[in-house]
């Protein structure tokens, strides 16, 4: 897996088409979005990786500041924008009741997530699906996107795929904040 990793080195999706720079998402960055488990451009620790690569697959605690008043609904978006694609991969989509002040971890489990959370399809399957870039393609960014949303996500998107999802959003956003965590194999 290292050849290949190296092979594929310079080919990576990029920031142009993550959700935070879709024009349907744009809003004020007032919300602060943190992590016990890592900081801004950390290491994301194993547990919090996928299973194939030794990790528990568990999705990492996450704080923000609280959503502004008219927030509907928060919708949590996580990508990796160094897969070998055209597009990032969606690792997590989530919807969270605006309440919700933090996850714990673990809270974005596909058949157990928390009380106030829905998950939502992603690219690579439904619930937090964790680092697990190819061996020797260096490091791979993790962008844990959070947005205020001041209406509802239809009922029928939330099984849509997740682009699909992301187009269709009409609601407005209030407020929105990110963190970068960054893991490499």
């Amino acid at each position: 897996m290292t050849l290949l990793g190296t092979l594929l080195r310079n080919r990576r999706a990029g920031e142009v088409h993550v959700a935070w720079n879709q024009p349907q998402l744009q809003g004020p960055e007032l919300l602060s979005v943190t992590s016990r488990q890592f900081v801004e451009g950390g290491t994301i620790p194993l547990e919090h990786c996928g299973r194939m690569i030794g990790g528990t697959n568990q999705s990492p605690q996450l704080a923000w500041s609280p959503p502004p008043a008219g927030t509907a609904q928060l919708l949590l978006v996580v990508e990796d924008t160094d897969v070998p694609t055209s597009k990032p991969a969606v690792h997590c989509l989530a919807l969270i009741d605006p309440a919700v002040e933090q996850l714990d971890p673990g809270a974005l489990a596909a058949k157990q997530p928390a009380a106030g959370v829905r998950i939502c399809r992603s690219t690579i399957g439904r619930g937090y699906q964790g680092p697990g870039p190819i061996k020797g393609h260096g490091p791979h960014h993790y962008t844990f996107q959070l947005f205020a949303l001041g209406g509802v996500v239809d009922a029928e998107a939330v099984g849509a795929r997740p682009r699909a999802l992301l187009a269709a959003l009409d609601a407005p956003v209030l407020a929105r904040g990110r963190l970068i965590g960054v893991y490499e194999r």
